[in-house]
C-alpha cells in the first residue's frame, strides 16, 4: 500500500479548501509538509488529482473519483478508531439545514440526540437549499436537511416529512376578510417571497405554473422573518411554510389565505453523498428526527 491515511486527509482538505495553504492551516501543519504529502501521493500512483490554475486547485476527473473513495475510507478509519478508543461512537456530527428547517425544526431534535450521545459536539449550519446541497457534496457537513427534491446524481435523497406552504397576509389587509383568492387576486397582489432557487420559492413557482408571468414579485428576502415582518407591515402578501407561521396564525397578527386548486405541498429530505461511509451518528440523527415528528 503506497498511500497513508494522513495523505488522504491532506488530499481531502485541499479539495475542500482548493488551496494547499488553506489546508495546511486547517490541519495545523506547514504548507511545505502539506504540499510534499500531496505530491508524494500523486507521484506514487503517477496521477494528477488537481488542475492547477493560478493560486487555485480544482479537482480534475480523476480527483473527483478518488475523492469519494478517499472520504469513505477515511470515515471508516475514524469510525474504527472511535470503536478502539471508547467501544462506541462519540456521536460528533455536523448538520446542514435549510432556513425553514434549521430555524424552526432542527433544534427540536437536539435533546433526544444528546441523551444518546451526551459527549457529542453537534454543529448546525443554516443556509438555503442550494448552499446546503453544495456543503453536503463538498463533505463540509455529515448530513443535510433540505426543502424539496434536488436533481443531483451524486446526492442521495431520503424522504423525511411532509410540509405545506401557506399564502398569508396581515390581519388588516383587504384580502384578510376574503380568505379565498381568485386568479385575479393572485395577479393583482404584491407578492413578498423567498429568493429564487430556495426550496420554498421552487414549490411556489411550481404551484403557480401558468400564472408566473403575471405575478408581481414586489420583494424577495432570504430570511423568513423578513418576509413575515414585511407582510405584517402591509407591504404585500407572502408564502411560507405552515411551520413558520403557526404562532402568527394563533396570535391573529397574520391570516392564512386559500388558493383553490393550487398544490402547495412538498417533502422535506435528508441529503447525503451517495458513496459516503454510513455513520452511526448520522443514522441516529435521522431516527431521532423521525421519532420526534411521529
Amino acid at each position: 500500500m503506497k498511500y497513508t491515511l494522513r495523505q488522504l486527509q491532506i488530499f481531502l482538505e485541499v479539495a475542500r479548501q482548493q488551496s494547499i495553504s488553506g489546508a495546511a492551516q486547517s490541519l495545523h501543519m506547514s504548507q511545505s509538509a502539506a504540499s510534499e504529502a500531496l505530491q508524494n501521493l500523486e507521484h506514487a500512483y503517477e496521477i494528477a488529482l488537481f488542475d492547477r490554475v493560478s493560486n487555485k486547485l480544482t479537482l480534475n476527473a480523476v480527483g473527483q473519483t478518488v475523492r469519494k473513495e478517499a472520504q469513505s475510507l477515511l470515515d471508516h478509519a475514524l469510525s474504527f478508531e472511535e470503536v478502539l478508543q471508547s467501544h462506541k461512537e462519540i456521536g460528533h456530527i455536523k448538520v446542514g439545514a435549510s432556513f425553514t428547517i434549521g430555524n424552526h425544526l432542527a433544534t427540536r431534535y437536539l435533546a433526544g440526540y444528546l441523551d444518546h450521545y451526551p459527549d457529542a459536539d453537534v454543529a448546525l449550519e443554516i443556509a438555503n437549499t442550494p448552499e446546503i446541497v453544495a456543503r453536503v457534496l463538498n463533505y463540509e457537513v455529515d448530513i443535510g436537511m433540505i426543502e424539496g427534491e434536488v436533481q443531483q446524481r451524486e446526492l442521495e435523497l431520503i424522504p423525511w416529512r411532509d410540509d405545506e406552504l401557506v399564502v398569508f397576509c396581515a390581519a388588516n389587509h383587504p384580502l384578510a376578510a376574503k380568505r379565498n383568492l381568485s386568479t385575479r387576486d393572485i395577479k393583482d397582489a404584491a407578492w413578498i417571497l423567498r429568493e429564487p432557487d430556495s426550496g420554498a420559492r421552487l414549490t411556489f413557482d411550481k404551484a403557480m405554473a401558468g400564472l408566473l408571468p403575471h405575478i408581481n414579485v414586489y420583494m424577495e428576502f432570504k430570511h423568513n422573518e423578513a418576509i413575515k415582518n414585511a407582510v405584517e407591515s402591509g407591504l404585500g402578501i407572502g408564502c411560507l411554510s405552515r411551520i413558520v407561521l403557526e404562532r402568527n396564525f394563533a396570535n391573529g397578527d397574520l391570516v392564512p389565505l386559500e388558493l383553490p386548486r393550487r398544490n402547495m405541498r412538498r417533502t422535506f429530505y435528508f441529503a447525503l453523498p451517495r458513496k459516503r461511509f454510513p455513520l452511526e451518528s448520522v443514522q441516529f440523527w435521522m431516527d431521532t428526527c423521525r421519532e420526534v415528528d411521529a
